[in-house]
């Protein structure tokens, strides 16, 4: 008889042929969580998970490339293009859905700084969640801090944006998700994120408008009730920008 902790063949005969993906989606969902397009799921994927996950990706993208008519087999500039592309996506352009935060040190506020401290501009790049064509641009953050505020190093701002916006996104909705992970960090008084964008899906295809931009912004704490403060980081950022 088997031992109470070997799987059972029920249990092991489900999992045959049963695609990873489906049992990544199957996790999220018995867990009641969310999965939209700029989500990290990487607590749902277990070790070599990824690795699946990436030949199944592959092995779907050859099937886009045979519906778009593109002969893979004789046409040595695409044999292999399913398989990059699932592996840019995976470990690159989207890498921010399926691996876990970077790590960053977090020192205490000793000596109680409480100056309006500036970082950017920091380059970003994402891919649109409508179209998933590139969203190139700079953001730049405001911090007050206080005296029991933590305070990261320099480059580790660039770090955790870059995991953020390595998702599919939408600006709006990535300049939140910027502002909230800076908050939780940092605990400052106050919080200000600003992001100016161009994007590839005005520029590359519909109105094929290159001059366009996007800019927005997030105000929290002392930026949104100071409207000094506020004209001052927002005077200092288009100082910067010209």
């Amino acid at each position: 008889m088997p031992l109470a902790s070997d799987p059972s063949p029920q249990a092991v005969s489900h999992d045959e042929g049963v695609p990873v993906s489906v049992r990544i989606r199957e996790r999220i969902k018995a867990a009641q969580q969310r999965f939209h397009a700029n989500d990290n799921i990487a607590a749902f994927i277990e070790p070599g998970e990824l690795e699946k996950l990436l030949d199944e990706v592959a092995s779907k993208l050859d099937g886009v490339l045979e519906s778009l008519v593109i002969d893979t087999e004789s046409d040595h500039n695409t044999q292999d293009t399913a398989r990059r592309v699932a592996k840019m996506y995976l470990n690159e352009i989207f890498k921010g859905r399926y691996h876990a935060a970077p790590s960053v040190t977090e020192f205490p506020n000793v000596e109680r700084l409480n100056e309006l401290m500036i970082v950017g501009p920091i380059t970003v790049r994402s891919a649109c969640s409508h179209h998933l064509c590139p969203i190139i641009g700079k953001v730049w953050i405001g911090i007050m801090p206080n005296e029991h505020s933590n305070l990261i190093g320099l480059s580790k701002y660039a770090r955790l944006i870059d995991w953020i916006m390595s998702r599919p996104q939408i600006q709006e909705e990535a300049v939140t998700q910027v502002a909230d992970l800076l908050q939780s960090r940092m605990n400052p008084d106050g919080l200000a994120v600003v992001m100016e964008a161009d994007h590839f899906c005005m520029h590359w295809r519909g109105v094929k408008d290159m001059d366009s931009k996007m800019i927005n912004s997030v105000m929290r704490g002392s930026f949104l009730k100071d409207a000094n403060l506020r004209r001052e980081f927002l005077a200092l950022v288009n100082t910067r920008k010209g």
